[in-house]
């Protein structure tokens, strides 16, 4: 295949940044997405050419570090994928293809496609740690969780934590993500005893990042390369309000 791409370049957080246009011949449609963007940085390193910045770790859709908005959807068009898990059989020839990276205030780009997450690590850290007794793990079948419980809470601590949520959200909020960190431990035993001052904390915390407000558009969700529902927003909000009362 042919393809035009389209790619966002910035030198630094305190670069204008702008869209530069790269020709790339003979893409193979087996290729994941990010091995193609390894062909054309090797292209342009033969070429003399400074090669695009992006972020990449596991490229088995784990870690979530894989943060591209490709054609003003991140993670692109597939759903529950993420970059590095699409694979160039969905375009055609000829295609041209917009890559940017997330864009939200709370996600400083530091260079190209590569943008700051931290804001993460620190609504993670301001949920804290939980209280446990001390000795030999118990047997795990010595705390009875109540299976929809369980199946929730897995459902939620399935969050890799890439931010795709904040850059699909026309608010910038990471209120899912947030929801989900949240949730996960709120509906198993071992998360009750801080579970007031947990909700507290990190809804605060991510309000102090310069998220935005979540209004419930959804967009997170369909964008969501792990399917996590909207109603973990609920949880969080009942969670939040009960606390908030104490």
């Amino acid at each position: 295949m042919n393809l035009t791409l389209r790619i966002w370049r910035q030198n630094g957080p305190g670069d204008k940044g702008r869209m530069v246009t790269y020709p790339l011949s003979d893409v193979s449609p087996d290729m994941s997405f990010l091995e193609m963007l390894d062909v054309l940085n090797e292209k342009l390193i033969l070429d003399g050419e400074e090669p695009v910045a992006f972020d990449h770790d596991c490229r088995e859709g784990i870690c979530g570090a894989c943060s591209l908005v490709i054609n003003g959807t991140p993670h692109g068009p597939q759903k529950a994928t993420t970059t590095c898990q699409l694979h160039m059989r969905h375009y055609k020839d000829g295609d041209t293809i917009d890559i940017e990276p997330w864009r939200a205030r709370a996600f400083p780009v530091i260079k190209d496609l590569v943008v700051d997450r931290t804001a993460f690590d620190k609504i993670i850290q301001a949920g804290g740690y939980i209280s446990a007794p001390t000795g030999s793990a118990p047997d795990a079948h010595a705390v009875p969780v109540p299976k929809a419980d369980a199946d929730a809470a897995f459902e939620a601590a399935t969050c890799i934590g890439c931010g795709a949520c904040v850059a699909a959200c026309p608010n910038g909020s990471g209120m899912l993500f947030t929801a989900a960190k949240i949730t996960h431990l709120g509906l198993v035993p071992q998360g009750q005893p801080e579970r007031d001052e947990r909700v507290l904390n990190m809804v605060h915390t991510h309000d102090e990042l310069d998220f935005g407000g979540c209004t419930n558009t959804g967009e997170c969700t369909a964008v969501c390369p792990k399917g996590i529902p909207l109603e973990t927003i609920g949880r969080l909000n009942r969670d939040f309000l009960k606390a908030s009362k104490v």
